[in-house]
This record gives structure tokens, sequence and C-alpha cells, in this order.
């Protein structure tokens, strides 16, 4: 596997919705998703130690022991952030061809970690985003938002960070932080117009550098990693708004009482 790269099209925090209504899609580097989201790096920085402590990813069908994840579900309305009860991870096989059509019971994500003002403005931020590019104008819809926590490690030689291939997720925004990356080569992203010819390749290698991407449009996936070094890993936080509800709310309920539970929260008023 190659190691060369290919420089992120990133753009300013001003030009976001533009890029997403013009081209599907917007990358930013680290210092602009914090200005984006009004808050200082080093607050996103700080939430990096919680990757350390994912639990196995039980649902891998290629029988890979690579990933190791969290998941959260919540409700986002005019910057007031709810989490909602733990809840399976649903999507179809349309859209995932290798782990659609099961429930997916993932850990919960800490509740120290969601529970952080910057974790707040994150959300919020993201919502506020899919009513500027999706909503009609003036309309603060309600987004039904599924965070994923993800370590892909190379343990086993490779890590796939798409196991399912090039795919989009069934929602209006997919949001994709990497969070960190030590020790490895790979793990391009790439994109490309779902009606379309056109498609980009890059390598996000800086931590909280952003790609936003309308999935109605954008197909995307990430390249395998291979080690360079003992513990080679690839962080990264992915983020889905939907409208209407959460994918497969008719099929997937609250956690049953053998599943652990979350507590509601919501962020004070502006």
């Amino acid at each position: 596997m190659s190691s060369i790269t290919f420089s992120a099209p990133f753009t300013s925090p001003s030009e976001v919705v533009g890029q997403l209504r013009q081209r599907g899609y917007a990358v930013l580097a680290a210092v602009d998703t914090a200005r984006w989201l009004g808050c200082d790096l080093a607050d996103l920085m700080a939430q990096n130690g919680d990757w350390a402590r994912l639990a196995p990813d039980d649902f891998m069908r290629d029988a890979g022991r690579y990933r190791r994840r969290r998941h959260a579900c919540f409700v986002v309305q005019r910057g007031q952030v709810q989490q909602v009860p733990h809840r399976a991870h649903w999507q179809p096989v349309e859209y995932n061809a290798l782990h659609g059509g099961m429930e997916r019971w993932f850990a919960p994500m800490e509740q120290s970690a969601v529970a952080r003002p910057v974790w707040q403005q994150l959300l919020a931020a993201l919502a506020g985003l899919c009513d500027a590019v999706f909503a009609d104008a003036g309309t603060a819809e309600r987004w039904f938002v599924e965070a994923h926590q993800f370590r892909i490690d190379t343990t086993d030689g490779i890590g796939r960070p798409t196991p399912e291939g090039a795919h989009r997720d069934g929602v209006d925004l997919v949001a994709v932080f990497l969070v960190g990356r030590a020790g490895i080569k790979g793990g391009e992203t790439r994109v490309f117009e779902a009606a379309g010819t056109s498609g980009q390749r890059f390598t996000l290698m800086e931590p909280w550098s952003l790609l936003l991407l309308d999935d109605a449009r954008m197909i995307h996936e990430s390249t395998p990693i291979q080690p360079l070094a003992e513990g080679g890993h690839r962080d990264t936080l992915v983020v889905t708004c939907r409208r209407g509800n959460f994918q497969g709310a008719d099929v997937v309920g609250a956690a049953p009482a053998s599943q652990p539970g979350s507590a509601i929260r919501r962020a004070p008023a502006d």
C-alpha cells in the first residue's frame, strides 16, 4: 500500500454552506473546525483520550477485530440538544450491504463525554448547518443525530475504516472528524458524486480536521490502513443528521433491560 498522500481541498468556515450547496461536500482544517464550531481547538483535543476507552465492535460480518466504537443518539432543534435513551444502530441493506438489516447494539458513549460543553456546541453547530442547507428558509427542523466514535487499528495487519465499501448512509448530513492517526499509512478519504462522474481523493492528517457531506449527493469511503509502527490506529468521530426520525425507527426501539441506558441531557438555552 502506498504511503503517498493527497492534500485536502480545505475551505474557510464562511464558505461551508456554499460549498455544501455547490459541490455536495466541504472540508475544514482543524483550526477552522474550531472556529466554525465556536470553540477552542484545545477543547476539541481534550476529548481525544475518550478514544482509548472504546469497546470492541462485536457485529463485524467480515470477522474483523480491527474496529472499536461507541454510539449515542440525540435530537437537536434550535440549539437545544437532547440525548435520547440508548438505541440500536440500524441501516437498510440498500445503504450498507455488509451490515444492513440488523440491530447493532454498540456500547454507549460515556456520559462524561456527552456532558462536555464542547460536545453540545458541536451537535448544535451541525444541526444549524443542516437548517441552513436542507431546511426551508427560517425553519428550524428537528434533527435526529447519531454519533459514532471509531478506532480502527492494525493489530491484525490491516484495518478497514469502511468495510462496507463506498456508500451513502441514508441521512441528510454526514460529518467525519479525524480525531487522530498514529503509526499507519493509508486511510485516504474518497468522495464521489452519486449521480455524476466527478470525485475527489485526499488524506486527512490533522487532528480535528473535518469532512462534511450532503449524503443524498455524495458517496464516500476511506481506504484501508496498514501499520508503520506497533499500535497503529486511526480515530474518527462520525456524526449523522437526519430529518423525520432515526433510521429504522419503525423496527428499532429503545434499549431492552439487558442493554445499558442513557440519561437525557439538555443544553442550556442561548
